[in-house]
């Protein structure tokens, strides 16, 4: 048996959310496998709206197990307000959800942290969400975090004190005012909340998963174009958000990766600084992010909106070896008379398919232009019903990328899903 992951392709925000909780009815277990509460997982069915941020997508299924694996990082105080919400609609997730030990912890001085240097930077910003995720984990690879298993310890209360207080040295080197005592209240009462979870070995745990014959999804988080190593860095997040991550963030062996499931906007987005090579500074974009609702579900914050790029979805398609594509938020483009889709870059008068290297580097995008459609398709349920102009669409796409597109999304409800084969 083989280990399923389904991640993003672009800058996150993709539909990841939607989509593992539509596939779950094909699996046993869903697996998170990187990122924490900057991550904004948004589900719609049944006329109400779900953003999970550490929690599975796959929770609303009491039938399935969830695993939140040892490449996460964890603020119990995002995680008690999660489970608090699942509660009001009749959920009881301690039967259905493990933790992994080895996952790490957000502390409230991880979070003023955060918050301290993004606001040293002035103009420099990278447009962090200020949830503590850089700082946890650059503990992390510090070997100074605290993980979740250190909460059994009788000694955690003592090592979590100083933690706090190296963080608070080096707060206080800034121009940064802040009242610790309220966010360690909240946060040691989430501590005790957590508690009543299930801790695992969860390496050991999805091994004996995958061993029993048990179908796992691992989900992942943010995108591709914001992987650590291979993202637009420094624009990035602080973990491995492509294919690798599933192996380090769950404790598998890459001989264990079966069907690698990559999701795509029909267009582009992006949330907070770095480049952007197709957006869109002036109505078009605009009328993407007002049609499309681009809003961050974790920041509230509006996206940048441009024009597919299919230059950077080719690069995230290698390194992720995706073997099947979704496309989500196709609705969104009808009513175009014309759309534009990067097929190439210029960089100093030359022509090239390769990301470049420098994030600074100006580049200009090489466009192709394809008829768009007028027709509403939010409430079409049959790949045949499709207009003909976003057939083409996806076979220019499918041609460019050679890998099939199996699933058009066309609406947020669960319910708005076309399967394509």
């Amino acid at each position: 048996m083989k280990v399923d992951v389904l991640l993003g392709l672009q800058w996150g925000d993709e539909g990841k959310g939607k989509l593992v909780d539509a596939l779950t009815g094909d699996y046993d277990i869903i697996a998170r496998f990187q990122g924490g509460p900057n991550a904004g997982h948004t589900l719609e069915f049944n006329n109400q709206k779900h953003v999970l941020h550490t929690i599975p997508s796959g929770i609303f299924h009491s039938d399935k197990l969830n695993l939140i694996g040892n490449g996460l990082v964890i603020d119990p105080v995002v995680f008690k307000r999660e489970v608090d919400r699942l509660s009001g609609f009749g959920l009881d997730i301690h039967h259905n959800l493990f933790i992994s030990k080895k996952s790490h912890l957000i502390l409230p001085t991880h979070r003023l942290l955060d918050a301290a240097y993004e606001t040293s930077k002035g103009n420099s910003k990278i447009g962090s969400t200020l949830k503590g995720i850089g700082p946890a984990y650059t503990d992390k690879t510090g070997r100074e975090g605290l993980r979740i298993g250190d909460i059994l310890e009788d000694s955690f209360l003592e090592r979590y004190k100083c933690l706090r207080d190296q963080h608070l040295s080096k707060i206080r080197q800034f121009d940064f005012p802040f009242d610790l005592q309220p966010l360690e209240d909240e946060w040691l009462a989430a501590i005790d909340f957590i508690r009543s979870f299930k801790f695992v070995n969860g390496e050991y745990l999805v091994n004996e998963w995958l061993k029993a014959g048990r179908r796992i999804l691992a989900e992942g988080a943010q995108g591709s174009m914001l992987d650590i190593d291979f993202g637009s860095y420094p624009f990035v997040t602080s973990s491995n958000t492509t294919c690798a991550g599933a192996c380090t963030g769950l404790g598998i062996a890459p001989g264990h990766i079966g069907n690698v499931i990559g999701i795509f906007k029909a267009y582009c987005t992006r949330v907070g600084s770095g480049p952007f090579p197709t957006e869109l500074l002036e109505e078009t974009g605009e009328l993407l992010r007002t049609t499309g609702r681009e809003y961050g579900s974790t920041t509230g914050r509006p996206r940048r909106c441009g024009w597919l790029d299919l230059v950077a979805l080719r690069y995230t398609v290698m390194l992720n070896g995706v073997t099947s594509l979704i496309m989500t938020k196709a609705d969104v483009l009808s009513g175009f008379d014309t759309l534009r889709v990067a097929t190439a870059y210029k960089i100093h008068d030359k022509v090239t398919t390769e990301i470049p290297f420098d994030t600074e580097t100006r580049v200009e995008p090489v466009f192709t232009d394809l008829p768009g459609w007028a027709e509403d398709i939010s409430n079409l349920k049959d790949k045949n019903s499709l207009p003909e102009n976003l057939k083409g669409y996806i076979r220019f796409i499918e041609e460019y990328l050679q890998v099939p597109v199996t699933v058009v999304s066309v609406g947020p409800d669960r319910e708005a899903t076309i399967y394509m084969t």
